[in-house]
């Protein structure tokens, strides 16, 4: 099987490296590569589902194509739950096979260009204030200055003032494209401004930074 599999993706223009099991994979496997792997279900020593979560465990973050036999089809989809990018009945067909490898570098590529878009997010809110990034994370969460306001203990005005600020920081002036930075950047989470600033408001204490010279009040 593998050595039909390793002829096929050869003459498809793939490089292929070949294990004999499971183990000798997790204990070689460079981290630095850049590839799919293809594991089958039921395999010598630990099986493609021990393997899938080994690798999540140790940071090999490979797309991992499954290959099962006939009747292991609830063992694929717990590797899809487990984040297999597909899984293929074997015999494999040549087609079905060449294109969830095909799929498999899509994710790469697609993850590799949203971890550049991240990196670059974070880089341009950088340059804004605490409190710019503290209005720009309300934004992000669909709050209305209003409820920003509050939650932050500072008047609407000034909301308005740093979101006018922060837009000419970021060089933007499309409110949709602020918004695509701020989720890129991880802003937005309902959860964490609740229990950073709501909690804090309810029980009636305003945010505060620490200074220099003491603590303050930033309104």
């Amino acid at each position: 099987m593998r050595r039909s599999l390793d002829f096929l993706l050869r003459n498809a223009g793939y490089a292929v490296e070949r294990w004999p099991d499971g183990e000798t994979f997790l204990k070689g496997v460079s981290r630095e590569a850049r590839g799919c792997v293809l594991l089958d279900i039921r395999m010598v020593g630990i099986d493609g589902l021990e393997v899938q979560a080994r690798m999540a465990r140790e940071g090999l973050d490979f797309p991992v194509i499954m290959l099962t036999g006939h009747g292991d089809v609830p063992l694929s989809v717990r590797a899809m739950k487990a984040g297999a990018v597909d899984f293929l009945e074997k015999p494999c067909d040549r087609e079905k096979l060449l294109q969830a490898i095909r799929n498999g570098f899509g994710y790469l590529h697609d993850r590799e260009t949203r971890a550049e878009q991240q990196l670059l997010a974070k880089t341009r809110i950088a340059g804004l204030t605490e409190r710019e990034r503290q209005v720009l994370d309300g934004l992000a969460c669909g709050y209305p200055n209003k409820t920003i306001a509050f939650d932050l203990g500072i008047s609407v005005r000034t909301v308005e003032v740093y979101r006018a600020n922060l837009m000419s920081k970021l060089d933007l002036t499309n409110f949709a494209d602020t918004l695509r930075i701020a989720f890129a950047a991880g802003l937005g989470s309902d959860d964490a401004w609740q229990r950073t600033y709501r909690i804090a408001t309810k029980r009636g204490l305003a945010p505060v930074r620490a200074a220099a010279s003491g603590v303050f009040h930033d309104r």
